[in-house]
């Protein structure tokens, strides 16, 4: 029972689930009773099996709060409840909250690493599903039961032939060579006393599966394997524990083949978990060292979706559309009669003449040879009537299925679209009078949710692949709209995992045992700017959205080896056009970061020629554009990245560190200054995006500012009210404008409806944000990706700014904020809400005639300084309050 006075949301770590905590001390949080301002103390009571214990703090903090008993040991049951004295008095209990740590010592570890025996010839790719399996006895009912698996590969595990649990794709990617996570199962249900089955379905998944745009198979090894433990506490006392060893069976499944991208194959004539024929398991040569749990939720099905239509297009081929472009499968009923062969092709798009191309999602790159892609899921039917289909060992990105072979009649009621992602925790929201800016919205938030599988990609269809430079730029955006603390912690662990010994960062994690080194002209592409620093910036965002100090000082080793990495480049090499210029260095060269590869202002819109034909500035001229001076992006992140350690170092109370980290950037902001600024604030590359990352990153001096931010403005007016931005600076464009003074030329470019715009992509059917600006043309043809969340990233500006929801970096996880709305565009209203750490952040505003009217709320324990449009300045304790005043027309 939950009371209105008590302490709610209970959490521990970032995980929220239950079972297998990985550590023995974690931390603990909770939101304050309505009402309170602040607390003073608190009592925390832990029930860890053998007695309650309370533990009494004098202490404010709620949020990661340290955990207040002794350590705790593997597998070990706890509940622990708080009571809060706030300003507002004591509080009643809270309800219990209950966890479960899991396996903490490699050494307790029992089970060995299984797989089937597959000989020495195995296939590169469509590979079959195998299955694994043993039997085992019990002595009386169970009284609890515990399953620990994971996998080289992707595993479904089963008791008794019943599915364990509703994890999907576990257990996910990850650097297998340093790091596989291991997934807990309550199974007390599962198992009865006597004879029991435990089995599992191995696959290919990221392990060895097709990997990236050039689809490389075995990129972990050549050989899946299963890691299982069974532990089962029986009612009459006896203990009994299964694990994964020689004394399994493997044998073939009904899933014929299976890969990630390109689909599955399922043979439903055989039986869904036959028989193992007798083949003995191949014992796997892996330690248990690498076996960690993860804080991220689980990849769930998390949403269906009925089709808006199905459409015949020739006898037996037909065209399914969800009305949405998702990440997941399909679920197809229907299956016609025995030995019926059905395929499934899915895609983002259709030609011209209504059927599904994928020609658009082909990969290619300078110096590589083209891939195509498909995504085809086969079936056959065994004619039984309540048959479904329904992949779980692969996961595509679309909208479109064509359905071969179908005997028909097909209708919406035979096919069920389903969604699949990590089960993140919506967090925010945001309306507004305008429809067509909230159909943009949601297809932003879509596309990010399309891209949360386990990692963060960049699209769920060709590549798949956790670009660095993806997450770093949407980084902001997605903390806002989901609780993405466990997942972006998770995924930071491999980008540190897979560092190189020089400190570069690699452009994808995870990506394999080699990095991108192995590769000449991928290592040379490797240590960009923007990209690796992902390494600094994520970290940082995760700090102060949600208070996590922890996360900085494990990655502190990652952060300082990239840092460094900056500055010896910078120190060590030079672009030719400074060698051409003067052989020796000027003094302030040396802080230039310009001697490497940078990817830079990646897709900015394309001209398109008399012709038609768009221009390429990369496919046209690869070497002009590799070779192409970069510096001025280069230095810009150079700067960013080592001014956001000083901060870092200032948290973690590294004074030394911090202050020669501050001495280190401003040297390189002088040489930024020197190299690129002019006296009238004229950046020298004269760019949109150029002007946005001098602002955005304060390299520009207070008194050039306003020049600096009128060029832009400028460029913006002589693109007609266009932008010209690519893939770093899209994000910061809108309040690098609103913020220095031209909201209007702002809202101008988010309300653009014209190429290049993000409402054009809307306009033109987009339930998703396209990779580029031109993915869909006026002819209807595709190019690149049509589900590429980096720039929706521009929705942030609609949280930041529209509806005035601002972070503190000096007072994490929204404990003080800003609420400082910037109307504009002929919005009427606009209403955004966060679930903050410490409770509901919201705003709602209203503009009528030249009243303009705003309703913040505040959560327990938080404070927030209001600015309203004219100026007004107000303090906001928790509560909702509202204020007026009056607008000039616009």
């Amino acid at each position: 029972m939950s009371f209105a006075n008590a302490p709610a949301d209970l959490r521990v770590e970032h995980g929220p689930e239950p079972l297998g905590v990985g550590t023995s001390t974690p931390r603990l949080s909770w939101t304050l009773p309505a009402g309170a301002a602040a607390q003073i103390a608190c009592i925390i009571e832990v029930d860890s099996g053998d007695q309650v214990r309370q533990f009494i703090r004098e202490s404010d903090e709620h949020v990661l709060a340290a955990w207040p008993a002794e350590p705790l040991g593997s597998r070990q049951p706890v509940r622990w409840r708080v009571q809060a004295v706030t300003d507002a008095g004591p509080s009643t209990w809270s309800d219990w909250h209950t966890f479960e740590t899991g396996v903490l010592d490699h050494g307790e570890w029992q089970a060995r690493w299984i797989g089937p025996d597959e000989g020495d010839a195995i296939a590169e790719a469509d590979r079959p599903v195998w299955h694994l399996s043993r039997a085992f006895e019990l002595p009386s009912p169970v009284r609890s039961a515990r399953l620990y698996a994971t996998a080289h590969g992707v595993y479904e595990a089963f008791l008794n032939q019943e599915r364990v649990g509703d994890r999907e794709l576990s257990p996910g990617t990850t650097s297998y060579e340093k790091t596989v996570d291991v997934q807990a199962y309550d199974v007390t249900g599962y198992l009865r006393p006597g004879a029991n089955t435990i089995s599992a379905l191995l696959s290919d998944g990221w392990y060895r599966g097709r990997n990236g745009v050039f689809q490389k198979t075995n990129i972990w090894g050549s050989h899946t394997s299963l890691f299982a433990e069974l532990h089962v506490v029986c009612e009459n006392g006896a203990s009994v524990v299964v694990t994964t060893d020689e004394t399994w069976q493997a044998g073939p499944s009904q899933i014929t083949r299976a890969d990630l991208m390109t689909g599955e194959a399922r043979d439903l004539r055989i039986p869904w978990l036959p028989t193992a024929d007798g083949r003995p398991v191949r014992i796997a040569d892996s330690a248990t060292e690498t076996l960690a749990w993860s804080a991220a939720p689980a990849v769930r099905r998390v949403e269906e979706i009925r089709p808006v239509s199905v459409t015949e297009i020739a006898p037996g081929r037909h065209i399914v559309d969800l009305g949405q472009n998702i990440s997941g499968w399909v679920r197809l009923a229907g299956l016609g009669p025995a030995g019926t062969a059905l395929r499934l092709h899915h895609g983002e798009h259709l030609d011209v003449n209504g059927d599904l191309t994928t020609e658009h999602l082909g990969g290619e790159a300078p110096g590589m040879p083209s891939v195509s892609f498909h995504q085809i899921d086969e079936v056959v039917s065994a004619g039984r009537p309540d048959d479904v289909f329904e992949p779980r060992h692969t996961v595509h990105g679309f909208q479109y299925v064509r359905v071969e072979g179908h005997p028909g009649p097909l209708t919406v009621d035979d096919v069920t679209g389903v969604v699949v992602h990590t089960d993140l925790r919506r967090t925010g929201r945001f309306r507004c009078s305008d429809d067509e800016l909230n159909r943009f919205y949601e297809a932003a938030v879509w596309s990010f949710r399309g891209n949360a599988v386990d990692v963060p990609t960049d699209c769920p269809t060709r590549e798949r692949a956790g670009w660095t430079g993806d997450f770093q730029l949407y980084a902001p955006t997605a903390s806002f709209l989901y609780d993405v603390a466990g997942f972006s912690a998770r995924w930071l662990r491999a980008v540190a995992e897979e560092q190189l010994p020089d400190g570069r960062i690699v452009n994808i994690s995870p990506s394999g045992p080699a990095g991108w080194q192995a590769d000449p002209v991928m290592d040379g592409v490797t240590g960009s700017a923007g990209w690796g620093d992902a390494a600094v910036l994520v970290p940082w965002t995760l700090h102060t959205v949600y208070g996590d100090e922890q996360v900085l000082r494990d990655l502190w080793p990652s952060m300082t080896a990239w840092v460094d990495f900056q500055t010896r480049s910078a120190g060590e090499k030079r672009h030719q056009t400074r060698i051409d210029r003067s052989p020796e260095p000027a003094a302030h060269e040396q802080y230039l970061w310009d001697g490497t590869f940078h990817w830079g202002e990646w897709t900015e819109p394309k001209k398109r020629l008399d012709d038609g034909t768009w221009v390429d500035p990369v496919m046209s001229d690869p070497m002009v554009w590799f070779t192409a001076d970069k510096g001025e992006i280069g230095t810009a992140y150079f700067f960013l990245s080592v001014s956001t350690m000083v901060k870092i170092a200032e948290v973690l109370g590294m004074k030394d560190r911090a202050a020669a980290y501050r001495d280190l950037a401003e040297r390189i902001r002088d040489a930024w200054r020197t190299e690129y600024l002019s006296a009238d604030g004229r950046v020298t590359s004269h760019s949109q995006a150029g002007y946005v990352r001098a602002l955005a990153f304060e390299l520009v001096p207070e008194h050039l500012r306003a020049a600096a931010a009128a060029h832009l403005a400028d460029l913006v007016a002589e693109a007609g009210g266009h932008l010209a931005t690519g893939f770093l600076a899209t994000p910061l464009l809108l309040p690098v404008l609103a913020d220095n003074g031209h909201a209007d030329v702002a809202y101008r470019l988010l309300l653009q409806r014209t190429y290049p715009s993000w409402l054009a992509m809307t306009a033109r059917g987009a339930t998703t944000v396209w990779e580029n600006w031109e993915g869909i043309d006026e002819d209807g043809i595709a190019s690149g990706s049509l589900n590429h969340y980096s720039k929706g990233a521009v929705i942030h500006f609609l949280h930041t700014h529209t509806s005035g929801i601002r972070l503190l970096e000096d007072s994490p996880a929204y404990r003080r904020f800003v609420v400082q709305p910037v109307p504009g565009g002929g919005l009427t209203w606009a209403e955004a809400s966060l679930d903050s750490a410490h409770g509901t952040i919201a705003t709602r505003w209203e503009r009528d005639a030249d009243r303009f009217t705003l309703d913040v709320t505040v959560p327990p324990g938080s404070t927030a300084r209001v600015i309203l449009p004219d100026g007004q300045e107000h303090d906001a304790a928790p509560g909702t309050t509202t204020w007026s005043c009056t607008l000039q027309h616009s």
